[in-house]
């Protein structure tokens, strides 16, 4: 290849994405952004509350900004371990493990349950760190060992359970979002537990909470604590602290011979560097006010609610959430860059979504409530969104 040629490549690859209207671009948020965000995924109001910032701030005058080092070596503290401890409790898991990203969590997890024969099933609409969980836990030796994946229909328990059946003997994982992260409908945990329970080769249950910790479940225990799956030998549990807690990082909660196998062999743990712990003793500090946050869980579905009632008596299509992401359909690619961009203009946020990341290959706005926007500016939100309709 000639030098440059590469980057003509690239060129090429670039002009072709921006005709299908899927160029992306990164905007730039000030100190002082006025914006009203529907577009975050900070669920609670808790990623500036006065308690969370002011742990963060003891954190940085004790530890410095940065972790240091991986957590096998200088990157453990007495605030990761408190915040793994507080963070089991709520899940009513045996241990948690903390990494520095909700993505890492997915990687290392599924590359840990993930044996010489092992079928993963994968539910069609999963997010991407379960999609690339799911392909690199299933490849090279994995894969020449009889590993693979198959991806089930989504929030489907009768085709995970044909797709268990047809291949009895093998052991299985079954992966899910709680809360899914596209359209905010919650899956069917209860019934895919018993699909894996059901499964003579021993399945087990991978659901990712990212989206619904915080959100449902009592205390904000997440979907595997509403399904009444909490503590099962058989569930582990993912988790970003990005969302409701409004900080940063990830989690895998099992089992304690799980905890141990990710410390003693997980890629994604062992050879990363930690958790900041000025960011660790952020979300622990947001972890209590989010087991007291009934009052903040309430007023996050009442707005979600009239978010779906307000957009529907507009004509437009909107999904029925489970938690606080709501996704509105757009026409096509481009016209949902167009009205995201248009939102902006006029000082609202939203997400736009548009393949290749949208399992199900359509374009949308999606809206995410934050009870910390204000309720007046949130209403007014709302009738931008409307009012820039394509």
């Amino acid at each position: 290849m000639e030098d440059g040629s590469w980057l003509s490549t690239l060129d090429g690859e670039a002009a072709a994405r921006r005709a299908a209207g899927l160029r992306r671009e990164l905007r730039l948020r000030d100190a002082g952004d006025d914006v009203i965000d529907l577009a975050g995924n900070d669920y609670l109001g808790l990623s500036r509350h006065p308690e969370v910032l002011a742990a963060a701030a003891r954190a940085l005058a004790d530890y410095g900004l940065g972790a240091t080092g991986s957590r096998l070596v200088r990157g453990s503290t007495g605030v990761h371990q408190a915040l793994e401890d507080g963070l089991a409790r709520l899940l009513g898991a045996q241990t948690a493990l903390v990494y520095s990203s909700g993505y890492l969590a997915n990687l290392g997890a599924i590359r840990a349950l993930v044996r010489p024969g092992t079928l993963v099933v994968s539910d069609a609409h999963n997010h991407a760190s379960i999609v690339d969980g799911c392909r690199l836990a299933c490849a090279g030796r994995a894969a020449r060992e009889g590993a693979g994946t198959v991806v089930a229909p989504h929030a489907d328990p009768g085709a995970v359970r044909a797709l268990l059946a047809a291949q009895p003997d093998r052991p299985a994982v079954v992966v899910t979002e709680s809360v899914f992260s596209v359209d905010g409908d919650l899956a069917p945990l209860a019934d895919l537990h018993a699909a894996c329970r059901a499964h003579p080769g021993g399945a087990l249950l991978l659901v990712d909470d990212a989206h619904a910790l915080g959100v449902i479940g009592p205390g904000g225990a997440g979907g595997v604590a509403a399904a009444g799956l909490a503590g099962r030998p058989d569930v582990i549990v993912t988790a970003t602290l990005s969302k409701s807690l409004g900080a940063a990082g990830g989690v895998v909660a099992g089992p304690h011979q799980l905890r141990r196998h990710l410390v003693d062999t997980g890629r994604t743990f062992i050879y990363d560097t930690a958790l900041p712990p000025v960011v660790a003793a952020g979300a622990l500090a947001a972890l209590d006010l989010l087991a007291a946050g009934d009052d903040r869980r309430a007023e996050l579905a009442a707005r979600a609610a009239l978010a779906v009632a307000r957009l529907r008596a507009e004509g437009l299509e909107v999904s029925d959430p489970d938690g606080g992401v709501i996704s509105v359909a757009a026409p096509s690619a481009d016209e949902a860059f167009a009205w995201a961009a248009a939102c902006r203009d006029r000082g609202v946020a939203v997400g736009c979504f548009r393949p290749p990341s949208t399992p199900d290959g359509r374009s949308r706005l999606r809206l995410t409530v934050n009870v910390g926007v204000p309720s007046a500016a949130f209403e007014h939100a709302l009738d931008i969104v409307v009012k820039e309709r394509p």
